[in-house]
């Protein structure tokens, strides 16, 4: 349900918001207060808007910004089309190479004669933040390259065990070569 439904405030009256007057009102709703006037609008109705609305409306723009896609993808094989797309928890299995910016290689499936895929939960978070996302937008059999910037891969910290350190962006070619 949307912010606006569940707490009745229009279109019209959000945009009548003011910023200073939003800051106003989450700051009063964080010490308890309870429903606040919005000042005349532009035809002349006065909109009554509940502060947690308002707050919650603030909350859910920074969300959306949140939500801003951290990772590059460039196809170099297509695969087997839409309908070879995995869903969120199905177990993947894919072949990959990880380099650093630099072009070190940090990790690879195929090493010598034990070339096993990787297989993991898509979406689940049992891999990098920039794989769960990536994935659940390739088909069977395509191959891409994903650039991951640092958010959605290992962040501040880095993976020193792997030799990643931190803020590193990751640029990996992966190939899904299944899913069930």
């Amino acid at each position: 349900m949307c912010i606006r439904d569940r707490y009745k405030i229009n279109k019209s009256a959000a945009k009548k918001l003011s910023k200073e007057y939003a800051i106003a009102a989450y700051k009063e709703m964080l010490e308890g207060g309870g429903e606040v006037v919005v000042p005349q609008g532009a035809e002349g109705e006065q909109v009554e808007a509940n502060v947690t609305a308002v707050a919650v409306s603030a909350a859910e723009e920074g969300v959306k910004k949140k939500k801003e896609k951290l990772y590059k993808k460039k196809i170099m094989k297509k695969g087997a089309g839409k309908e070879s797309i995995p869903k969120k928890g199905t177990t993947v299995r894919c072949h990959y190479v990880g380099k650093l910016e630099d072009g070190t290689v940090f990790d690879k499936s195929k090493t010598g004669k034990k070339s096993q895929p990787l297989s993991f939960k898509v979406g689940m978070g049992k891999v990098i933040k920039g794989w769960d996302e990536a994935l659940l937008t390739m088909s069977v059999g395509e191959v891409a390259q994903i650039t991951i910037e640092p958010e959605w891969a290992y962040g501040k910290k880095g993976y020193p065990e792997a030799k990643i350190p931190p803020n590193a962006r990751l640029i990996f070619e992966v190939e899904l070569v299944s899913y069930d």
